[in-house]
């Protein structure tokens, strides 16, 4: 592979890259409109919720496919595929007459995600030089991370100026743009080479109840007891399938994904960092403007404001931390994030029955900077564990492990919350705060003995 970056590789990442910006900013800006749209269609919360819990579901179906779609279809294909989809979906929830029509429209635009997002890091992992590979990774992880950064400000602004409608309206343009920058650029840099491989249809419908079992669960966990049968049935479900899926994958010639991959446990520790890098992120997105709502009765604008600082500066640190790693190696920078995440979350923790807007801003903008500084950048050393081979495989479980996370963290953050607090007598509301903080402080500690208790790959 040359040591230049290809001019027409750049603009696929793009072209891949503004569609995942689309899905991401759509995921994140959907919850500002949960009032209005309940309004609008008379649906309770329990139902409306589903605009996200559905998208992210089929997301996580979707792109554990990666590889097999690899394997089977062009990468112009897929990629034509996915935005052309992803459009249709955009139009549907744009005019859509009900609350119908308007979950049928997520559940398209999740399947052109799902096959979006690893699409872009495959295109890197297979195309970008080894020297230029963690600063393109870090790009792509600034995409994301934009967007969601981006997506909850966009949302609130276009609801309160035009109408919930427009967050769909909007993005149309920016898909068309998409689909013309790769149009040029895919078919040059990207002839694939394909295999007959069969679909498993066996393993596929697997995979839904794995995940829609454990997502619809753990979602329930907070209007329900952990020991009710809308908590413990679906989890039992995605348990069961989750078991029976990994050993029909161990067992296949031509396995839909390659789990025995996880048996490499430098590998394995790095998937954990990142499913905990993902909580955090979620965690904390859910815990700083509720905190300063409920809390410091602060207004929802000012709630809002107060994590868009942080979410761009992480953002912006993704490349630099990327090219950090392709000059001194993925160790410094990406123990130097987590520990920066580590010690802003022990000030919050030590100060969580006082916490000031102000300091918020401030630990939150230092929190965002350590998660781009080791977000990407996991990512990247965790697949250089691999063999060439079975990089796509990795990332496909690295990226489902994002959407999961994406899927449960809230639901678990807000559980501990309400827990704690329904069950505290002493009326101090910040105690369950304090509680969900201890635990992403926990979580902090943990990923940082799984990455220091890793050798780095010198490969």
């Amino acid at each position: 592979m040359k040591n230049k970056l290809s001019i027409n590789v750049l603009f696929a990442v793009l072209s891949v890259g503004v569609m995942t910006f689309g899905g991401v900013t759509v995921e994140t800006s959907m919850n500002i409109t949960f009032p209005t749209l309940m309004s609008e269609f008379n649906v309770g919360l329990g139902t409306v919720q589903w605009i996200t819990t559905l998208y992210l579901l089929v997301l996580s179906t979707i792109i554990p496919l990666s590889r097999f779609l690899k394997n089977k279809f062009k990468t112009y294909n897929l990629f034509l595929f996915s935005n052309v989809i992803f459009v249709i979906g955009l139009i549907l929830n744009a005019f859509s007459p009900n609350f119908f029509i308007l979950l049928l429209g997520r559940f398209v635009q999740g399947i052109g995600t799902g096959i979006a997002l690893p699409l872009m890091f495959n295109i890197i992992l297979d195309n970008v030089p080894k020297s230029k590979l963690g600063f393109m990774m870090g790009v792509g992880s600034l995409i994301t991370a934009s967007a969601s950064a981006i997506g909850p400000a966009f949302g609130g602004l276009v609801v309160n100026s035009l109408g919930w409608r427009y967050i769909f309206i909007l993005l149309i343009p920016v898909l068309l743009i998409s689909l013309l920058l790769g149009s040029f650029s895919i078919p040059k840099t990207f002839q694939n080479e394909l295999h007959d491989v069969k679909f498993d249809y066996g393993s596929f419908v697997l995979i839904i109840l794995m995940f829609a079992g454990l997502i619809i669960g753990i979602s329930n966990v907070s209007e329900n007891s952990l020991l009710s049968y809308q908590v413990l049935i679906p989890i039992i479900i995605g348990v069961l399938a989750l078991i029976i899926f990994t050993k029909m994958q161990n067992k296949s010639k031509n396995p839909i994904l390659k789990v025995d991959i996880l048996k490499n446990v430098s590998y394995a520790k790095y998937t954990v960092a990142f499913f905990i890098n993902q909580l955090i992120i979620l965690g904390l997105a859910f815990i700083v403007p509720n905190y300063i709502q409920i809390i410091n009765k602060s207004s929802s604008s000012l709630a809002g404001l107060i994590l868009l600082p942080g979410a761009i500066m992480g953002a912006i640190m993704s490349p630099i931390s990327g090219s950090l790693l392709d000059r001194m190696g993925a160790k410094k920078p990406i123990l130097t994030g987590i520990a920066m995440v580590i010690l802003s979350l022990l000030v919050l923790f030590t100060l969580s029955s006082n916490i000031s807007d102000t300091i918020f801003l401030v630990a939150y903008i230092i929190v965002m900077i350590g998660i781009g500084m080791s977000y990407g950048n996991l990512m990247t050393q965790g697949l250089s564990y691999l063999s060439s081979e079975l990089t796509s495989d990795g990332n496909a479980i690295l990226t489902t492990v994002q959407q999961f996370a994406g899927a449960i963290g809230t639901a678990i953050i807000s559980t501990i919350i309400t827990s704690i607090n329904s069950s505290y007598s002493g009326g101090n509301a910040t105690v369950g705060f304090k509680f969900a903080l201890l635990f992403l402080l926990i979580l902090g500690f943990i990923q940082f003995l799984a990455i220091i208790s890793t050798k780095i790959n010198k490969k």
